[in-house]
């Protein structure tokens, strides 16, 4: 097991430094760079050059890219040129991460729990009335898209409605951040769980149908063992190993996934940096994002795997020879 997590974190920094290179590579050879974003095209040519030579984008490709990864190990992503002139990178980051790690962290508790309780409960009333309205809503979950729901949800709970003479609402207020824990962060937090409640909800399902027609689970109840104790300890235990994949990565979804919600509700988070970032073309925001989100990917990866011992003890990891 050691020798096993040890190769793992010995390859992290050769994907990490295969994947910026090739995000470096696009950024050096597309069309344009950030001084030319920055000036515009009608700025005079020497003040250009004089830029392009301040920020260092006239030196050859890899001079630039060994620079920039220099400077990425001291915890230097540089600083903003077009959006945020002058800001470090790595204290814009720093600023809003804890944002978006609030924001996410809401939306799983929510949606993660309900998910798993609602595939268990399909799986058990499998082919019932409850059975096919859950799928069909899962279906529906997972079909809409976040830049469709949002202002419909955004209408509904944020203006009054007159119901049959009587006014009701608002419901809830929206836009801004005030922390986990203010009611402004209700609805961004069930739009983004949302899709991750319908998916869990459609896995766990197929899961526990899978292990309950297993031949293990026809002996436990041959056995006479309560039904309670045949859901929970067997069925239910060997449905979570496939679920451990899924939690991984969702956790890492939702960061990459979270600059519409983000921007929509102007939470300031990560999320409405990289949206920043991408419709300004900031390419050096856009290479850390693409650095973290690539490092959660992979840290929650070898995570995943390590957990799949302790839920699985069958499971282990031997150096092959």
């Amino acid at each position: 097991m050691t020798a096993f997590v040890v190769r793992r974190l010995l390859w992290l920094p050769v994907l990490l430094l295969l994947i910026s290179f090739v995000t470096f590579t696009l950024w050096f050879y597309g069309q344009g760079d950030p001084i030319t974003v920055l000036m515009g095209l009608r700025a005079r040519p020497e003040i250009v050059e004089q830029m392009r030579k301040e920020y260092g984008f006239d030196q050859p490709f890899l001079i630039q890219y060994i620079n920039y990864i220099a400077n990425v190990l001291q915890g230097n992503f540089g600083v903003s040129i077009v959006k945020y002139p002058g800001q470090a990178i790595s204290e814009l980051l720093a600023k809003r991460f804890p944002i978006t790690l609030q924001l996410n962290l809401v939306a799983i508790l929510w949606s993660v729990p309900l998910g798993i309780a609602l595939g268990i409960f399909a799986a058990l009333k499998r082919r019932s009335g409850m059975d096919v309205f859950i799928r069909a809503a899962v279906i529906l979950g997972i079909s809409l898209p976040i830049i469709g729901l949002q202002p419909v949800l955004t209408f509904a709970m944020a203006r009054k409605h007159e119901i049959g003479g009587l006014v009701v609402g608002p419901f809830l207020p929206v836009g801004g951040w005030k922390g986990m824990f203010a009611p402004e962060v209700i609805l961004p937090a069930f739009i983004l769980g949302l899709g991750v409640l319908a998916f869990y909800t459609r896995f766990t399902r197929a899961a526990m149908i899978d292990v309950l027609t297993s031949d293990y689970i026809r002996t436990a109840r041959a056995k006479g063992l309560k039904e309670w104790t045949v859901i929970v300890r067997h069925a239910l235990r060997n449905s979570l190993i496939p679920l451990v994949t899924i939690i991984g990565f969702t956790i890492a979804g939702l960061f990459a996934g979270s600059f519409l919600v983000e921007s929509f509700y102007g939470i300031p988070g990560v999320g409405q940096l990289a949206y920043d970032a991408f419709t300004s073309r900031e390419y050096y925001l856009i290479m850390a994002f693409t650095l973290i989100a690539a490092t959660i990917y992979v840290l929650m990866n070898l995570v995943i795997d390590i957990i799949y011992v302790f839920v699985n003890p069958q499971i282990r990891y031997e150096k092959k020879g």
